[in-house]
């Protein structure tokens, strides 16, 4: 089943690591892969192109069926490979509301935290203003105060839905690492800090750890002082 399965990604980027960490989730490994560079703009390829018009990774297909956005992806796999790996989606009602709800507020979390991390690279020089940046800090320190909030509710060791890991897990860890990767710190967000240390460890992460944060462990510190 893998074989007929080719990702093209890229180390560090948010919605590629979702797709890889559903991939090891649903047993999928031996998958064919090729690590692109956002630097030399090898997502806007034609190799890339070709299957994903947008010029964007993750570009992910399977046999003929394209899906590129990270998270139909991992609904898709979850959905295609019910009876294999880890089963995503909870049965419960409360259980999958929650799952729902924490998945795609997840993508609010997600872009708040790019317009402080990305701020240089999105804005062009001209248009940068320290007034907006400091925004954009003051937005991102009100969202992680919401999720801090959302772990406290639920308890130590639990995931984002409960006791179990789901498909929030699956999408919105790649913003927490991210987060910490860029020096966030635990003592001032420890319910993240507790979330981040308990998932690191889990198997489908490790596998899918970016590369490039194996072989320089020290990150950046743009988050510090938020």
């Amino acid at each position: 089943m893998a074989k007929d399965m080719t990702l093209l990604w890229g180390t560090g980027s948010p919605p590629c690591w979702r797709v890889m960490i559903a991939l090891e989730e649903k047993s999928l490994q031996g998958y064919n892969q090729k690590l692109l560079s956002f630097e030399k703009m090898e997502h806007k390829s034609q190799e890339v192109l070709d299957i994903n018009p947008r010029g964007q990774l993750p570009t992910f297909k399977h046999g003929d069926n394209v899906i590129n956005e990270s998270y139909a992806a991992c609904f898709y796999l979850e959905s295609q490979f019910k009876s294999q790996g880890t089963k995503l989606i909870p049965d419960g009602p409360a259980e999958q509301a929650l799952m729902y709800q924490r998945m795609f507020e997840g993508l609010t979390f997600y872009e708040k935290l790019n317009a402080v991390i990305y701020y240089e690279w999105y804005v062009p020089e001209g248009e940068r203003h320290e007034s907006a940046l400091k925004r954009n800090k003051e937005a991102l320190v009100t969202e992680l105060k919401l999720w801090e909030s959302y772990l406290q509710k639920l308890g130590s060791g639990s995931y984002l839905a409960g006791p179990s890991f789901t498909l929030a897990d699956v999408v919105v860890f790649p913003t927490v690492g991210t987060l910490f990767r860029f020096g966030l710190s635990p003592e001032r967000y420890p319910k993240l800090g507790e979330y981040y240390n308990l998932l690191k460890e889990r198997p489908s992460v490790k596998a899918s750890w970016p590369p490039h944060w194996l072989e320089n462990p020290k990150g950046q510190d743009t988050l510090k002082d938020i």
